[in-house]
């Protein structure tokens, strides 16, 4: 009896190209319920709480999420890019995330009276005790969603997620009802946090042993470190204008800062991480194959620009009207945050591929060394802005977005990424988009509608100038295409290994 022929290349390809389609269509299915789930959540809880409440939990949180960062060590992603993962190597970082979770957990506690003194409010203290028991929960779920995603589960990560957030913003609705105020908020925390590890721990099946020597754990904590280091830069630089605002300006104006952050940077945290959660690993295993990795790296780009910046520039132009259909007029302060920080959110839209990039080739050294040296300007470029006051940090801030993402395209040269095609495809998407945007503004005051008419009628606008730059702009019209493309040589390459 002849023996059968391990798969060949390109059925081996055709196998992870029809992975990764199937993936990105269930993890994206889940990331359009939870980020219902979530603006549906802002929605609702915005109208039961004041901007106080919201600055309270955002003092608390810019602060207590460095502790995530370090919780985290980077050992999730080192799990998941890994070649292969033993059961006691994983084991052993079980017990290393659980470690580091209870050890901030205690920390926190400790440090809770030095965070109410920093911002002068003594209400913080009991929040950040309260919030630092989500570490201790975050570090006992890492390894056990990492080895989901690791085994491209995206479907059972995407329905955990959504259940989760569900679940969380019930509570939050109940609480803020019953007039609990910022404890709505902390709740959300802690209800998401303990209900995503319950399902974690049920889908898994698994139970860690006993921590103890084994080969091979280096590599994990050589590349985890350096992403921590890189992942603790880039969170201080992104937080720092909570910090300032929240110190300098007062609880009321950083709540009115963070809902419009929370509005333009909640979808991209909402999409990108799950896009990263699939082309992580279908990268990391192309990595040896310099073309189809090239590929692959400039359809994700493509696919996520196309989502994030067709609705950053929507509400960057129709920013008054939304907000007072959606928060209503008690939120209209945040409008020129919203201008602001929409088109910043543009900017970090366009540097995720460069940071798959160096994540899939195992360059968290290389990363590292990037963030060091364009993290600080981003910061200064902040406690510039906030001699303007808030709106100055909300300049400062996306400013210093749009240079990192330019250094760290530079900083790929050399490495195998298409750095070229990354940057003309961003700018030409960046023109476009702009463009549609500013045609559906034009509409809608040439027409004098507002409220839920004038955010319908730039919708068609915004619709009817895409279409048109899909006829007049071949390069448009070929990345337009180029969304489907991934399944075309999924199916070429199946036919191949076939024959």
């Amino acid at each position: 009896m002849t023996e059968p022929k391990p798969p060949g290349k390109d059925a081996r390809q055709a196998g992870l190209g029809a992975v990764a389609l199937r993936g990105a269509a269930l993890t994206m299915g889940g990331q359009v319920l939870k980020i219902a789930i979530q603006f549906g959540g802002l929605i609702i809880v915005a109208r039961l709480l004041s901007p106080q409440d919201y600055g309270v939990m955002a003092m608390v949180m810019a602060i207590v999420g460095v502790g995530e960062v370090l919780r985290e060590f980077g050992l999730s992603s080192a799990s998941v890019q890994a070649r292969s993962v033993t059961v006691q190597q994983r084991t052993n970082l079980f017990w290393m995330n659980a470690g580091m979770g209870l050890v901030l957990m205690a920390v926190t506690l400790l440090a809770a009276p030095w965070i109410a003194a920093w911002y002068k409010t003594p209400a913080l203290q009991a929040v950040a005790q309260a919030v630092s028991v989500t570490f201790l929960i975050n570090g006992l779920a890492s390894q056990y969603r990492a080895n989901l995603n690791r085994d491209m589960r995206f479907g059972a990560l995407a329905a955990i997620d959504v259940s989760g957030q569900a679940v969380a913003l019930g509570l939050g609705i109940v609480l803020a009802l019953r007039g609990h105020g910022y404890w709505a908020l902390v709740a959300q925390q802690l209800g998401q946090a303990a209900s995503i590890l319950l399902l974690l721990v049920m889908t898994g099946r698994w139970l860690p042993g006993l921590p103890r020597r084994c080969e091979g754990m280096g590599a994990f904590f050589s590349y985890g470190w350096n992403l921590m280091l890189t992942q603790m830069i880039g969170y201080l630089s992104r937080n720092v204008d909570s910090v300032v605002i929240g110190h300098k300006f007062g609880p009321e104006l950083l709540g009115h800062y963070n809902r419009a952050s929370q509005f333009v940077m909640a979808p991209l945290t909402q999409i990108s991480a799950p896009a990263g959660t699939v082309a992580l690993p279908v990268l990391s295993r192309l990595r040896d194959d310099k073309e189809r990795y090239r590929e692959f790296l400039v359809y994700g780009q493509s696919a996520l620009l196309h989502l994030l910046l067709s609705g950053l520039a929507f509400v960057c132009v129709h920013a008054h009207a939304l907000v007072l259909l959606v928060l209503g007029s008690k939120w209209e302060a945040i409008v020129p945050f919203f201008h602001v920080l929409a088109v910043g959110g543009m900017f970090q839209a366009a540097g995720y591929a460069s940071y798959w990039a160096f994540l899939s080739q195992g360059m968290t050294r290389e990363n590292l060394r990037l963030a060091l040296v364009s993290r600080p300007v981003l910061i200064a470029c902040i406690l510039l802005g906030s001699l303007g006051g808030v709106l100055g940090v909300a300049v400062g801030y996306t400013l210093g977005l749009a240079i990192n993402w330019l250094w760290g395209l530079w900083w790929l040269k050399g490495s195998g990424a298409p750095v070229r095609r990354l940057l003309g495809n961003a700018a030409m998407l960046f023109a476009v988009y702009a463009s549609c945007a500013a045609a559906s503004g034009w509409l809608t005051h040439a027409l004098r509608v507002d409220g839920l008419a004038s955010v319908l009628t730039g919708a068609a606008g915004m619709l009817g100038a895409f279409a048109v730059f899909c006829v007049v702009v071949p390069p448009f019209r070929k990345s337009v295409k180029s969304l489907g493309r991934m399944k075309a040589l999924a199916k070429q390459s199946r036919a191949k290994g076939a024959a």
